[in-house]
């Protein structure tokens, strides 16, 4: 009787164990995530991409090391009015709101080829800096009630973009850019693989060049320690 009473209380226990790991499996399996996979290589820039839970779309990493200061980048990346010279397909992009020299919102409008529906999206920018490491992070996720939708535009509410930004030297630094975005509504393959594949080439490779001009070359900012 008393090995009967044992086996119930064990059983019992086992039960319960059993609910608790079904129930922490889908939250485990909400934070695993796929490897990256680099799928191209060129000019010294580096495209990676993994699959992402519940999305066709696929996120994006992209590296790179550039001769420039930690304060030209991020004067670069702040400047978005002049964001559509760089950027892949972006056809306008204006500031919204600065709640600090650090702390923007502004507007995108992507360009799509027709007959698809061009995408927008409102983001809020904020920079921060390591005062140990002197890493500097800018987060840029998409945001909602700040600009009314538009017509015949469909709204991006789904965009994750993460820049970090690595030291080497006084006038290098490695760039980690991490995207991912749900665009809505129905693309077709061929639209999502071009973007996938030449967007972040065409973007980097502007983003040197951007780099270079006069308003960028000689940039500093008060809140960025470079070296």
């Amino acid at each position: 009787m008393r090995r009967i009473i044992m086996g119930c209380k064990f059983y019992h226990r086992s039960g319960k164990l059993v609910i608790f790991l079904i129930l922490l499996l889908p939250i485990a399996n909400s934070f695993a995530q796929s490897p990256w996979k680099l799928s191209t290589e060129k000019d010294g820039i580096r495209v990676f991409s993994r699959t992402v839970p519940d999305s066709k779309v696929k996120a994006l990493k992209v590296e790179c090391v550039l001769k420039t200061t930690l304060s030209q980048l991020v004067t670069l990346l702040l400047d978005v009015n002049e964001t559509d010279q760089w950027v892949y397909h972006t056809k306008t992009c204006v500031l919204v709101r600065k709640v600090s020299p650090s702390d923007i919102y502004y507007y995108a409008e992507v360009s799509l080829p027709w007959p698809m529906e061009n995408r927008d999206f409102v983001a809020h920018i904020r920079v921060f800096q390591n005062s140990q490491t002197k890493i500097v992070t800018v987060d840029a996720p998409a945001v909602s009630g700040i600009i009314p939708i538009k017509k015949g535009i469909v709204r991006i509410s789904h965009s994750k973009g993460f820049w970090k930004i690595i030291p080497l030297d006084q006038n290098l630094v490695k760039l980690e850019y991490t995207l991912q975005v749900d665009p809505g509504g129905v693309i077709p393959a061929w639209i999502v693989n071009t973007f996938a594949a030449q967007g972040p080439l065409e973007s980097f490779r502007n983003m040197k060049e951007q780099l270079t001009h006069p308003r960028y070359r000689n940039a500093t900012l008060p809140f960025i320690v470079n070296w």
